[in-house]
């Protein structure tokens, strides 16, 4: 009889990958990190434990999209206060907040629970081709 191996948090084996954006579509990106930030592409995956490893963007400032999306979708935030709404188009959030249009896409695709707060702080992104985090010795991950 088979059994189901269930990951303890004491077991977990993390490696650092690193990402290179260049010329990568947003949503691809975004899916392939967000599912080696939550472990899926480990046989060892468990729904109830980080097992996800730590993922690198780098040149999220060469990001594609397609279509129109320019001018058609826009990113809503609040900040609770009366009159509190900021609107930004793609366009705004591409040019002068790269980092946290990536961040935003990559992060809205994990659970939003106390197991996703802890998954979103191990993904960094980067505008350049450099990082600080090379002693870490990252492995390169491929995004087709």
């Amino acid at each position: 009889m088979r059994q189901t191996t269930m990951l303890k948090p004491s077991e977990v084996v993390r490696t650092w990958y690193v990402v290179d954006a260049t010329d990568c579509t947003l949503g691809r990106l975004a899916t392939k990190v967000a599912s080696v930030l939550r472990g899926k592409n480990k046989p060892t995956y468990t729904p109830n434990v980080d097992c996800g490893d730590y993922v690198i963007v780098v040149n999220a400032d060469k990001v594609k999209i397609t279509g129109d999306q320019d001018f058609k979708k826009f990113y809503f935030s609040h900040s609770q206060w009366a009159g509190g709404l900021r609107v930004r188009s793609t366009k705004v959030m591409r040019e002068q907040y790269t980092v946290e249009w990536v961040q935003k896409a990559i992060t809205g695709m994990l659970p939003h629970t106390k197991l996703g707060d802890v998954q979103r702080k191990h993904v960094f992104v980067y505008e350049g081709p450099d990082h600080p985090h090379a002693a870490q010795k990252p492995v390169e991950l491929k995004v087709k």
